[in-house]
């Protein structure tokens, strides 16, 4: 998966307590996954754009700066049915929910290891899930 992403932080502070709080942003995202055993035959492709709004929570320093962990779960849109290695899903919505640390630097420059889920949450079957590891590198404009 290759993703592009804008996010816009929130203002709201929540359980603040020893220089640390929860915050968060908003994540608009495009991706592109690459499917490598499409219908279960491998070296048969499949590729997939989707689009997606995230709300995620971060709880982080004060600082906005060091460590930090991250949760969210927001809607996605997929460019076609997933299929790959025998894993399906029967919807082009799925929700995406991810969990996730970083450490942000004192230039901003923001570095991420985050764990992502998407599933149609048994809107219909198949519901088989697709997860990914994702490294993420972001810097704010």
């Amino acid at each position: 998966m290759v993703r592009l992403g804008a996010q816009w932080g929130w203002t709201s502070q929540w359980w603040r307590s020893n220089g640390t709080h929860i915050g968060g942003y908003w994540d608009l995202s495009i991706a592109h996954w690459r499917g490598t055993r499409f219908q279960n035959v491998p070296g048969q492709t499949q590729h997939i754009n989707t689009l997606g709004i995230t709300p995620v929570f971060r709880l982080q320093n004060d600082s906005l700066r060091g460590l930090y962990a991250e949760a969210g779960i927001g809607a996605h849109i997929l460019s076609a049915l997933y299929d790959n290695n025998g894993k399906r899903l029967s919807t082009r919505f799925q929700f995406g929910d991810h969990i996730g640390v970083g450490y942000v630097f004192a230039d901003g420059l923001d570095l991420a290891l985050k764990i992502q889920h998407f599933s149609n949450g048994g809107i219909k079957k198949p519901n088989n899930g697709v997860n990914f590891a994702i490294v993420r590198v972001s810097y704010p404009f």
